[in-house]
C-alpha cells in the first residue's frame, strides 16, 4: 500500500525500494530520482501505465525490469486512455467479487512531455474528464530526448533543439511553453502539482497526495535531461533547483482549485544563472536573455496574483 503518513522530513522517506537499479537511464538523468521517488510514495499497490518515452526503453530492455509493481507499456498516444481502462477494469473485478472491494489499488500513469502535452493530450483529457481515479505524472524534460531532442510543446523559449536550430533564420524555439496546469485546471480535477527533484520531500508529498486523492490527480515534474540539456550530470539537481531559485519554474499545489505556492522565493536569482550552465541556450544574446527575464517576471506576478500574495519575490542581484 502507499506510505499513508505525510512526507515532511528525509527520516519520512520509506527505505522500501520498488524501482530497482540496474536500468540504462543517462548518468545524472532526473528521472531516474523522480521514478525512485515516485515508486517509494506509491508502495506495492500500485498498477504503472506508462507511454513511450526515455524512461519506458531504458528500464524495459528485454529481458530485464526495473519495476517490481504491474507494468503496461502503451504508445505515445494513450496512456491516458489505458490507463482509463486499466481503473475501470478494477471496479469492474471488485464489483463482481473476483478482487477485493476493500482493497485500494491505484493506477498510476507516467509519460514524458511528449506523450502528454502533444500526442497524448487527447486521451489524457479524456481521462481527466470522466472523472477517472487516476494519478498521472508527466517528467518533463522539456523535449522528446529519447528520439533525438526534438522539441516538443513543453520546449522553453530560446531553446536550442534539432528541430529548432540556431542560426540565421531561427533562434532556437519561437515559441513560449504549454501551460498544461492551465490545461488540467480547465478539467477542474481534484489535485494538481508542479514538483522538483531538487526538493524532493516536497514532490514526495506532492505525489503522496496525489495518489491518495479519489479522482483524476495530475503532477508535473521538472526532470533536467543532461544530453539534452547540454549540462554536466553532476548538475542535473543544482539546475533544477536553479530553475525555481530563478522563477523559472514555480513549485504549485492546486487542491479542488485553490492554489498556494509551496516552496517560497522572497528574493529571485536572474534567470541568466540558470540558462548559463545550459548548453541549449548557449547561444542566447544579452537582449534574449533580458526578454526571457520580462517574460519570468510577467509570469511571477501572474502566480503572485493568483495565490493572493507575493510568494516569489523580486529579482536581487
Amino acid at each position: 500500500m502507499a506510505i499513508a503518513k505525510p512526507i515532511r522530513t528525509v527520516w519520512d522517506i520509506p527505505r522500501e525500494e520498488q524501482f530497482a537499479p540496474g536500468h540504462s537511464m543517462c548518468q545524472g538523468c532526473a528521472a531516474a530520482l523522480i521514478m525512485r521517488m515516485l515508486m517509494k510514495v506509491a508502495g506495492k499497490d500500485a498498477i504503472v501505465v506508462m507511454g513511450t518515452g526515455c524512461v519506458e526503453v531504458t528500464t524495459t530492455l528485454f529481458p530485464r525490469t526495473a519495476w517490481r509493481n504491474p507494468w503496461l507499456h502503451l504508445a505515445f498516444e494513450n496512456t491516458g486512455a489505458a490507463a482509463s481502462g486499466v481503473e475501470a477494469a478494477i471496479k469492474a473485478l471488485q464489483r463482481k467479487g473476483v478482487l477485493d472491494p476493500n482493497r485500494r489499488i491505484k493506477v498510476v500513469a507516467i509519460a514524458g512531455d511528449g506523450g502528454t502535452f502533444d500526442i497524448g493530450l487527447q486521451s489524457l483529457s479524456g481521462m481527466m474528464e470522466r472523472g477517472h481515479d487516476v494519478m498521472y505524472v508527466v517528467y518533463d524534460n522539456e523535449a522528446y530526448m529519447n528520439t533525438g531532442i526534438q522539441r516538443s510543446s513543453a520546449t522553453p523559449f530560446g531553446a536550442w533543439t534539432t528541430t529548432t536550430p540556431v542560426g540565421k533564420r531561427m533562434r532556437g524555439e519561437p515559441h513560449p511553453k504549454k501551460d498544461i496546469i492551465g490545461i488540467a485546471l480547465a478539467h477542474r480535477i481534484p489535485y494538481i502539482a508542479t514538483a522538483n527533484p531538487a526538493y524532493p520531500t516536497d514532490m514526495m508529498e506532492k505525489f503522496r497526495k496525489a495518489y491518495e486523492t479519489r479522482g483524476p490527480s495530475l503532477v508535473h515534474v521538472l526532470s533536467p535531461c543532461t544530453p539534452g540539456w547540454r549540462i554536466r550530470n553532476e548538475h542535473s539537481i543544482h539546475v533544477a533547483r536553479l530553475a525555481v531559485l530563478t522563477g523559472m519554474w514555480v513549485q504549485l499545489e492546486i487542491v479542488n482549485g485553490k492554489p498556494r505556492v509551496t516552496v517560497k522565493v522572497p528574493k529571485r536569482k536572474p534567470v541568466r544563472e540558470y540558462l548559463k550552465l545550459q548548453g541549449r541556450f548557449r547561444h542566447l544574446t544579452d537582449e534574449e536573455i533580458e526578454q526571457i527575464q520580462k517574460m519570468v517576471d510577467h509570469y511571477v506576478e501572474e502566480i503572485n496574483r493568483w495565490v493572493g500574495e507575493q510568494a516569489i519575490g523580486p529579482v536581487a542581484e
